[in-house]
């Protein structure tokens, strides 16, 4: 018997619609979704490796629990009423002797999280947070400081631009399939690429201008720019008149970061840097400075994020075609999207998170999302209380959150570790129960509510049973739930009886997902007027450069620049990233992508290897203030001298993971676990480490 499934992938985080082949109650193919614009058939590496992870051995098959020490690699199989009697039993008592704010959730964001916020809301426990503050943390509250909405509210028109500005945002191997055909389409329609790293990435091999910056000068670059925009009149005059806060306190401020001063920090040439400026303003508005992904390299993070935003602003590519836009919800069509459990009227929680976010200590971050890095001193010092249990639920702090040996000083704190996930992961190999759950391919999902020009809603439909005794997450939780009590928040016995009550009050049904996988809401896209119809958030219903959101909490607009500093002799800059095979810590066992980029190797400068004594292919050791461990070296010109480089997600430790065990070296073994104390990203960028051959 064969069958097509339009469903959802779930190999990354961006959640590409696809198209599921089956025959025999077996996964033969996986295409992208060729009914979704954009889509066209196409699909990642990523994704194509799906099918192999559906039948990978090395999942999890059963719950797990501890029989051995943390970290030992002895476990006992358990029924699930065993299993999840067992973490019932425990977490009573923790929140009978702690209060429930003892337990905290952590999770890499998914359809389910809704599910996930309640269970934690039911209990009493505030400290629920998701991975993506180690991404991008700042990036939303630059966003937010600015126009009033988050970084997840906003979208980019790649189809459309005629110039697009990529600040190490190596788009070419992240590969989110539906905006790198758009931005295909706009290259082969003449659009520009200007792409700006240390590092000579894909990306940077596809630009028509590369410029290898300084690392850690990329604000410095974008001072100038906006000195030169201002100074020689090329912004958007009108769209700044009519929207724009502040311009006179931004032209005061960037007087002294002359193209020649930017020179000296950035080491891009100034004629360079003014003939940019007037080039790509000859495009406006249908122009995007990529506000980022990723956004947590330094410490001062949320400025350089502001300063890529302002260059939007002063661009007038804010709510423009070919720039950036808005997302716009089913409200905008007088409908009503999903709901979510989070809406029913649940147990009001005001006990301070553990991260402390949203208090005077730290008040700006998004505590939609928390503050994950914090995770480790609040455990180890009980500040601002002790934190007794830990969920992981897909999200490893072992190897997502920098300092992994401080990581691991805090979990042996702990009274409780419970993991679910589809892999033995790190933290689940430190785990007390491991909960497996059922891959995407398995499962029914949560809805997907895709807010844009053109709001739609996205299914992911299970298209095979599960191949072993697994279970969805949003189950899971649930039959935890009613095990403390709390079961009358989940109001459902399968997926699709939740699926069905997220439904009620948009109009579709379930049946309304068959055809296309996704439903739509309206035909044509929305694009606010750009005179008058443009819906700011923030208090004065403009872009606000000075920034009530920043100054209000006592954080100036525009503090003064402080200098990158140097590397002392011998030491560099570490920087990270991400190759198109993998993604991040999640897809190193996966018996294909294992198989075409089984490890990393530590990029270094040619002529900085030389003088250490290193030469290609030698093993060196790496070593910082809180960590080290040996990598092979990869020698090139393609890195600038003061930095080094290492793809994310390597070094694991889980034994059972036999193709990625120790395998590379973790990233985060050598990061030193600091923060941009304003917007909330750990500052990934600001470790220096020493390199020398292993004898």
């Amino acid at each position: 018997m064969e069958k097509t499934v339009y469903t959802l992938c779930f190999m990354c985080s961006v959640r590409c619609p696809i198209k599921v082949q089956v025959k025999d109650g077996q996964v033969r193919w996986i295409e992208g979704n060729p009914q979704v614009p954009g889509m066209e058939g196409s699909l990642c590496p990523r994704g194509s490796a799906g099918i192999s992870l559906l039948y990978d051995r090395e999942r999890l098959q059963t719950p797990l629990i501890r029989d051995g020490e943390r970290g030992e690699g002895r476990w006992r199989k358990a029924s699930w009423n065993e299993a999840l009697d067992y973490v019932a039993e425990k977490l009573k008592k923790i929140i009978s002797e702690y209060g429930p704010q003892s337990l905290v959730m952590g999770e890499r964001t998914n359809l389910s999280t809704h599910v996930s916020k309640t269970f934690l809301k039911a209990l009493g426990s505030p400290n629920h947070f998701t991975h993506d503050a180690l991404c991008k943390g700042s990036v939303n509250t630059a966003c937010r400081s600015l126009f009033g909405y988050t970084d997840a509210q906003i979208g980019i028109d790649y189809k459309n631009t005629r110039h697009i500005v990529l600040y190490g945002r190596n788009i070419f191997e992240a590969i989110a399939v539906k905006e790198v055909n758009g931005l295909m389409d706009a290259i082969q329609a003449g659009a520009k690429v200007t792409y700006i790293d240390p590092r000579v990435s894909v990306t940077a091999t596809k630009a028509d201008r590369y410029w290898m910056i300084r690392p850690g000068t990329d604000l410095a670059l974008n001072y100038a720019l906006i000195h030169v925009i201002l100074q020689e009149r090329l912004y958007d005059a009108a769209y700044v008149d009519r929207w724009v806060l502040g311009l006179s306190e931004l032209q005061d401020f960037v007087q002294p970061f002359t193209p020649q001063w930017a020179e000296q920090e950035t080491g891009i040439p100034a004629d360079e840097i003014i003939d940019f400026a007037r080039k790509i303003s000859r495009d406006k508005p249908s122009v995007i400075f990529h506000y980022g992904y990723r956004g947590a390299h330094q410490q001062n993070e949320i400025h350089l994020r502001r300063s890529i935003l302002i260059l939007n602003a002063l661009m007038g590519s804010v709510e423009a075609k070919g720039g950036i836009f808005f997302k716009k919800g089913p409200g905008a069509l007088g409908k009503k999207p999903a709901r979510k459990l989070t809406d029913q009227t649940l147990p009001k929680v005001t006990t301070v998170r553990f991260d402390k976010v949203g208090t005077p200590d730290f008040p700006l971050p998004d505590p939609a999302h928390g503050v994950p890095q914090v995770l480790t001193e609040a455990i180890l010092k009980e500040n601002p209380y002790p934190i007794k249990a830990l969920i992981a639920n897909r999200f490893d702090p072992l190897k997502s959150i920098p300092d992994t040996n401080g990581m691991k000083k805090a979990l042996e704190k702990l009274d409780l570790i419970v993991t679910i996930d589809i892999n033995m992961s790190d933290i689940a190999w430190y785990s007390d129960v491991i909960l497996p759950e059922s891959i995407y391919l398995e499962r029914t999902d949560c809805i997907q509510q895709a807010n844009g020009l053109k709001p739609q809603m996205f299914l992911r439909r299970q298209a095979v049973q599960p191949r072993y005794d697994t279970r969805e997450a949003a189950i899971i939780l649930k039959q935890l739930a009613e095990r403390l009590d709390i079961g009358q928040y989940f109001p459902y016995q399968t997926m699709e009886e939740l699926v069905e009550w997220q439904l009620e009050p948009t109009g579709f049904t379930l049946k309304d997902f068959e055809a296309k996988g996704f439903v739509a809401y309206g035909k044509d896209p929305i694009f606010w007027d750009r005179q008058d119809g443009i819906q700011f958030k923030t208090p004065s219903g403009k872009i606000e450069l000075v920034s009530s959101l920043l100054e209000n909490a006592g954080f100036p607009s525009f503090p003064p620049y402080p200098k990158a500093p140097e590397p002392a002799e011998n030491r560099f800059r570490l920087t990270v990233g991400r190759v198109a095979l993998h993604t991040h810590v999640s897809t190193q066992n996966n018996p294909l992508l294992s198989e075409l980029f089984p490890e990393n190797v530590l990029w270094i400068n040619t002529a900085k290897a030389k003088a250490i004594g290193i030469q290609n292919n030698d093993r060196v050791e790496v070593s910082s203030s809180v960590g080290s461990g040996t990598i092979r070296a990869f020698v090139t010109d393609f890195i600038h001298p003061e930095a080094v480089f290492m793809v994310h997600g390597f070094g694991h430790e889980a034994k059972t993971a036999s193709r990625c065990f120790n395998k590379g070296l973790a990233d985060n073994v050598l990061q030193e676990n600091l923060t941009d104390w304003v917007g909330g990203s750990p500052a990934l960028h600001d470790t220096f480490v020493t390199v020398k051959r292993v004898q």
